[in-house]
């Protein structure tokens, strides 16, 4: 692995005008951080006249400074499609927020639930004291335990918080480290909701946001905003979250450390986070469109 799914190029494939890139365990090495390979691809893409789209479960305000600060990147994904943002100015320009009458039933669904809960409003991440205090308990990595409390505010009562909010959620994650509490939750959730999109980034994490999110529906509303088609896209991930946008691109490009449900669904497999597996693609992209070829 670690190789491109299919050798060679292929005639008939769509002309890559725009990428769109995942961010933790796809853009980010596995320390959270851009490395320098991964920097001098991007910077050779956008010299190109490519479009640079990051799609990120992530609020607005826990994107990384080096992200935030990119020259060239123009649009950002966030909340799984919950709110897309033009990154240079930090406008939002769409939002879909879950309905009150979901928020109440999720609320229901977990109410008796050892879990922990984040809430995603208008940017900003917040987190009951539980799980920002001790966010091992729920399944984190001590490396998740130091974005937590860096990005994260604390909430005494997160579940009064968010009914006191329900109007106003791009997102709600449920976060556990134990399986069969997850798809208990997810099971629960599902008949007793109308218009919820439920997905995770991470084995710990149940992500709910309104049907009409999503990463595909963000990158088709950001698509046509640069008068481009799916087809002129590749879309790089590695999640549940990101198997929507690698059906939906032109061209998808799953991380070799991809869960295998991500990998079923791309055109093709790069190297892994910590090889720079987006570096490579996008050079192998760049291969073709400098032969002019159509692909």
């Amino acid at each position: 692995m670690g190789k491109w799914k299919k050798e060679g190029i292929s005639e008939g494939m769509p002309k890559i005008k725009c990428i769109a890139l995942d961010l933790d365990g796809t853009l980010l090495d596995s320390q959270g951080r851009l490395s320098k390979g991964n920097r001098q691809a991007l910077e050779e893409v956008i010299k190109k006249g490519i479009h640079v789209i990051i799609a990120s479960g992530r609020a607005f305000s826990t994107l990384p400074q080096e992200i935030r600060e990119f020259p060239g990147i123009e649009y950002v994904i966030t909340s799984n499609g919950a709110a897309m943002y033009h990154l240079p100015s930090g406008n939002c320009l769409k939002q879909v927020c879950l309905e009150a009458t979901d928020v109440e039933a999720i609320l229901e669904a977990i109410a008796q639930e050892p879990v922990g809960c984040e809430a995603f409003i208008e940017g900003k991440a917040y987190a009951g004291k539980e799980y920002f205090d001790y966010p091992l308990t729920f399944g984190g990595t001590p490396r998740t335990a130091d974005y937590i409390r860096s990005t994260r505010h604390r909430v005494e009562d997160i579940r009064k918080f968010i009914f006191e909010n329900k109007s106003r959620l791009d997102s709600i994650d449920v976060v556990t480290g134990q399986k069969e509490i997850k798809k208990r939750i997810r099971e629960k959730v599902k008949p007793v909701t109308k218009s919820v999109y439920l997905t995770g980034a991470s084995p710990w994490l149940l992500e709910i946001s309104h049907s009409q999110a999503g990463k595909h529906q963000g990158l088709h509303f950001l698509l046509t905003e640069l008068g481009l088609s799916a087809k002129e896209l590749a879309a790089f991930g590695d999640g549940e979250n990101d198997m929507d946008m690698l059906s939906y691109a032109g061209y998808g490009i799953a991380m070799e450390n991809a869960v295998l449900s991500c990998k079923e669904v791309a055109d093709k497999v790069t190297k892994c986070q910590d090889e720079d597996g987006v570096a490579y693609g996008l050079r192998e992209i760049l291969k073709i469109i400098s032969k002019k070829i159509i692909i």
